[in-house]
C-alpha cells in the first residue's frame, strides 16, 4: 500500500511537472520573443541619444547663421507677427534664451527639443498603424539618417517650429482614423493653428486633410459632422494673431509671401537641378529614393483601397513635392522650403515596409525594400556624422565661397573692427543696408546696448521697439556694409556725410568670404517709420530684387 501510494504521488508529481513545463515554455518563448523585439528599440534609443548629443555639440559650437541671428532679433520684440514669417519661431527662441541665456545653445534649444517630439510622434504613428516594433524603429531612425533632420535642426529656422506641430496635427488624424472618435478633429484643429503660427507653407497640407476626409467611404459622416468645421474654426482662432497684425499693417506678410509664390522667371533646368540636388543633399542620397518609393506605394494603397491614413500621409508629401518641382522650373526653391513635409514621408516609408508582406508582394521586393531601408539608415547616419566633423573639426574649405558654413562664418572679425572704430571715432550707433549684416551686428553687440539700425527695408521691422534714438539723433554713426552695397544708389536720397574708414575681410579657414566697408556717418538721423512709398521702406525678397511696389 505504501509503495502504491508512493507511485501515485510520483505519478501526480510527474503530471504537475509536465503541466508546469507546458505552461512555462510558451511564457518563456514569449518573454524571449519580447526581449528580441525590444532589442532593436533599445538600440534605436541609444542611437538617438548619441545623435542628440551630436546636435547639442553642433548647436553649441557653430556660430549663428545670419538668418538665425535675424530670428533672434525677433525674439527681443513684442509683436504679433513679422513680415517674413509668423511669430512661433520667435517664441521658440525666447523659450531657449530664457532658460539658457543669449547663447548659441539658448537660441537653438527649442529646435533640438522639437526634433525629439517629432520623432516620438512619428514612432507612435507607425506603431498605431502597424503594431510592429521594427517599423517603429525605422520611423525613429530615418530622420536621424537625413542631414537636415539629423543635424541641421540644431539650427533655428521656421521649420523647427512647424514640423512638430504639423506632425502632431497628422498624428491627431491618425488617432481619429484608429478610434473613430470625432473629438480628435479638435486636436487636429489646435495643432493646425499652431502650425500656421509657425510657417505659412503648412497650408500645403490642406489637400491631404481634405482627401483624408472625402476619399474614404466615411465621407458623408464627416460632411454631416460639426467636428471638422469646429476644427477649422479652432485653427482660425489660434491663427488670429497673424490676421490681426496683418489687418493693422496692410496685409504686409501675406503680400510679401505672395511675391515669392507668384514670382516667375524663364524656365531653367539649373533651378530644377538645384531643387532636386538639395533634396538629395538634405534628405539623403539613399534616404530620398527609399522615401519616394514608399510614398508612391502608400498613395497606391490609399487611393485604390480608400485607406485614410495612407491617403493622408502620401498626399501630405507628394502634393508639396510636386508643387515645388513645378516652381523650380522658373524659380530657385529655397533650401528649407520643402523641409516641413519629409517627416511624414519617413513615417510612410516605415509603414510601407510592414505593409508589403501583408499585401503579399513578391518576396524579392520585400527583401529589397527592407535592405534599402536598412542601408538608408546606416549610410545616412554615417553621412550626418561626416558633415558634423567637417562643420566642427575640419581645417579645410572644400567649397570656397559656396561653402554653406563658411558663407556665414567669420563675422567676429568684422565685429572686432567695428568695435575698434566705434571707440576711435566716438560713434554711438551702427547703420547697415542689409538685414543679414544688421542681424549679426545686433548679435555681436547684444551686451553693449549699442543701437543697430537697418536704415532701408524698414518694412521688415514693423512694430519693433525703439532701438535707442537718444544715442542716434545728433550722434555720429558707423556704417557697416558688405561690398558693393556701400555703392548703392540709395545713398543719393540720404543726406548724410560719409567718410570711408577701412575695409575688413571676413575670412574662414584661410579664404576670404566677403569684404566689408566701414564708414563714418554724420549729419543724418535714420527714419524708423518711413511711409510705404519711401525707398527706405521697401524690402527685397528671395524670389529676386522685388520691392513693395511690385508686390502691390
Amino acid at each position: 500500500m505504501r509503495q502504491k501510494a508512493v507511485r501515485h504521488v510520483d505519478t501526480s508529481a510527474s503530471v504537475v511537472e509536465k503541466r508546469a513545463v507546458t505552461t512555462i515554455l510558451p511564457e518563456f518563448a514569449r518573454a524571449k520573443a519580447d526581449h528580441s523585439a525590444r532589442r532593436p528599440l533599445i538600440l534605436a534609443i541609444i542611437v538617438i541619444a548619441a545623435m542628440t548629443a551630436l546636435r547639442i555639440a553642433y548647436a553649441s559650437l557653430i556660430d549663428l547663421r545670419t538668418d538665425e541671428a535675424y530670428y533672434w532679433t525677433w525674439s527681443k520684440e513684442n509683436v504679433l507677427c513679422f513680415l517674413d514669417h509668423p511669430p512661433m519661431l520667435s517664441w521658440f527662441i525666447r523659450l531657449g534664451t530664457t532658460i539658457f541665456g543669449d547663447t548659441l545653445f539658448g537660441v537653438r534649444f527649442a529646435g533640438i527639443l522639437g526634433m525629439l517630439v517629432t520623432q516620438c510622434l512619428l514612432a507612435d504613428i507607425a506603431r498605431r498603424v502597424t503594431r510592429d516594433v521594427r517599423v517603429v524603429v525605422l520611423a525613429l531612425l530615418l530622420p536621424e539618417a537625413a542631414v537636415y533632420y539629423g543635424l541641421l535642426t540644431a539650427k533655428v529656422a521656421p521649420d523647427v517650429a512647424v514640423i512638430p506641430f504639423s506632425v502632431a496635427m497628422m498624428w491627431s488624424l491618425v488617432r481619429l482614423a484608429e478610434s473613430g472618435n470625432p473629438r480628435w478633429w479638435l486636436a487636429a484643429g489646435l495643432f493646425g493653428g499652431l502650425s500656421l503660427l509657425s510657417k505659412f507653407t503648412v497650408v500645403m497640407f490642406v489637400p491631404a486633410v481634405i482627401a483624408f476626409m472625402l476619399v474614404p467611404d466615411w465621407r458623408m459622416r464627416w460632411l454631416k459632422s460639426p467636428y471638422p468645421y469646429a476644427a477649422a474654426l479652432i485653427a482660425l482662432i489660434v491663427f488670429s494673431p497673424v490676421l490681426i497684425w496683418n489687418a493693422q499693417h496692410d496685409w504686409a506678410s501675406f503680400r510679401f509671401q505672395l511675391v515669392r509664390a507668384t514670382a516667375t522667371h524663364e524656365i531653367s533646368l539649373r533651378t530644377v537641378g538645384d531643387y532636386i540636388g538639395l533634396q538629395f543633399g538634405l534628405v539623403g542620397f539613399v534616404v530620398l529614393p527609399v522615401v519616394l518609393s514608399g510614398l508612391i506605394l502608400t498613395a497606391r494603397r490609399g487611393y485604390l483601397g480608400r485607406e485614410p491614413v495612407a491617403i493622408l500621409l502620401s498626399t501630405a508629401v507628394l502634393v508639396p513635392f510636386l508643387y515645388f518641382l513645378w516652381k523650380s522650373l522658373s524659380l530657385r526653391v529655397g533650401d528649407t522650403w520643402p523641409m516641413f513635409m519629409w517627416p511624414l514621408g519617413f513615417a510612410a516609408a516605415a509603414i510601407n515596409v510592414a505593409m508589403l508582406p501583408r499585401e503579399r508582394w513578391p518576396a524579392w521586393m520585400i527583401r529589397s525594400t527592407v535592405w534599402w531601408a536598412k542601408t538608408a539608415v546606416v549610410s545616412g547616419i554615417i553621412t550626418v556624422a561626416l558633415v558634423f566633423l567637417y562643420s566642427v573639426a575640419s581645417p579645410w574649405n572644400f567649397f570656397g565661397n559656396a561653402d554653406p558654413i563658411g558663407g556665414e562664418a567669420g563675422y567676429e572679425q568684422v565685429a572686432a573692427r567695428v568695435q575698434a572704430q566705434l571707440a576711435k571715432t566716438g560713434a554711438t550707433w551702427i547703420a547697415t543696408t542689409d538685414y543679414r549684416t544688421y542681424a549679426m551686428m545686433r548679435w555681436y553687440f547684444r551686451d553693449t546696448n549699442t543701437p543697430v539700425v537697418q536704415i532701408n527695408e524698414r518694412g521688415r521691422f514693423l512694430g519693433f521697439a525703439d532701438p535707442g534714438m537718444d544715442k542716434i539723433k545728433g550722434h555720429t554713426g558707423l556704417y557697416v556694409a558688405r561690398e558693393p552695397d556701400n555703392h548703392s544708389a540709395l545713398w543719393s536720397v540720404i543726406p548724410a556725410r560719409r567718410e570711408p574708414l577701412e575695409r575688413v575681410n571676413r575670412v574662414w579657414r584661410g579664404g576670404v568670404m566677403d569684404t566689408y566697408s566701414l564708414e563714418k556717418l554724420e549729419g543724418w538721423t535714420p527714419e524708423l517709420n518711413p511711409p510705404a512709398d519711401s525707398p527706405l521702406f521697401q524690402w527685397r525678397v528671395l524670389a529676386g530684387d522685388v520691392g513693395l511696389r511690385e508686390a502691390a
